[in-house]
């Protein structure tokens, strides 16, 4: 009977301690998860939480109540007045293909303005860049790459046209003539040549330096001689070009010699100071071996002789000539 009641003594002893034990891990548990919750609101938070110990739960908590805090004519107005914010703060702008309706304060006519502006612009632009190489007839010293799509070895870059003007290609031992045509031209013909060796070939034929189409600018400019015309020129341009004109220069009376399909050069007058001072547009362009010509001004030629040999008159009157 003593040894039934010692072991029971035991026995409650022992669960008395394992209930403390269980009770003291469910407490380390429950501590461990609400650190585990705060440390992940502090980082949704962000920088802000961070910086004012405030997560983004709190805070969306926070704007939730002052909605519902706040009187209901505020809630309304309140979008009314961010987007009046915004459209202070943007800029408004006019572009000439917006077909959006026009920003305060700019009228439909203002618009309509810009719009027929730009359009002229494109106008003038677009032929004075593109119809140069468009109609350019390829010549000696210029500068082609040809390129077969999917065929890089063969694909010719950097070709220099020689003097005869034929090139050649490797599956074209006897070469292709380009002198006198245009990228397209030679373009189309090198296609169907190498249809014969390559199933649908895809031909691109670029002009990748222009050094056969040239101008001469002579008479009264800084740097008279030869140059090359790598784009559309007018005869302003090509004065500019060659450094300008002298002190001495006639500029109403420039003239651009062209040569004629019986071998004659054709004159054509330029009035320079009439384009620099916008009396008349600046729209008389350069062909390939036009030659301009910028002659002196008599009168200022005559004052320039006599100023030059005046000194010379001088110092023989002094000894009695």
């Amino acid at each position: 009977m003593k040894y039934i009641k010692t072991i029971g003594a035991l026995a409650l002893a022992f669960a008395l301690v394992c209930g403390i034990r269980v009770a003291a891990s469910a407490q380390v548990v429950t501590n461990t998860s609400s650190a585990v919750k705060d440390e992940t609101q502090k980082k949704s938070g962000g920088m802000l939480g961070k910086i004012f110990g405030q997560s983004a739960g709190q805070k969306k908590s926070a704007s939730k109540t002052a909605t519902a805090s706040s009187p209901p004519g505020a809630s309304s107005a309140s979008p009314a007045a961010a987007t009046t914010a915004n459209s202070s703060n943007a800029p408004e702008r006019l572009e000439p293909d917006d077909a959006a309706s026009a920003p305060a304060g700019i009228s439909n006519e203002a618009i309509a303005n810009r719009r027929e502006q730009m359009s002229e612009e494109v106008a003038a632009i677009t032929p004075y860049y593109n119809n140069f190489f468009k109609d350019y007839r390829i010549g000696p010293e210029d500068v082609i790459s040809i390129r077969v799509f999917g065929q890089d070895k063969y694909s010719v870059p950097n070709i220099i046209v020689p003097p005869d003007g034929i090139v050649s290609h490797p599956l074209l031992p006897e070469g292709v003539r380009v002198v006198g045509k245009t990228r397209e031209q030679v373009q189309t013909e090198l296609t169907k040549r190498l249809d014969e060796y390559i199933i649908d070939p895809k031909v691109t034929v670029s002009i990748d330096k222009s050094m056969s189409y040239r101008y001469s600018v002579v008479g009264a400019v800084a740097q008279p001689g030869i140059h090359l015309m790598g784009r559309r020129l007018t005869a302003y341009e090509a004065i500019m070009e060659a450094g300008g004109v002298t002190n001495l220069a006639d500029k109403k009376k420039v003239f651009v010699l062209r040569r004629t399909a019986n071998g004659t050069l054709a004159p054509t007058l330029v009035d320079i100071a009439s384009i620099e001072k916008g009396k008349t547009p600046d729209a008389f362009y350069l062909s390939p071996g036009d030659q301009v010509f910028v002659p002196n001004n008599k009168f200022k030629y005559g004052i320039e002789q006599v100023t030059k040999y005046l000194p010379i008159i001088s110092f023989a009157r002094v000894f009695g000539f």
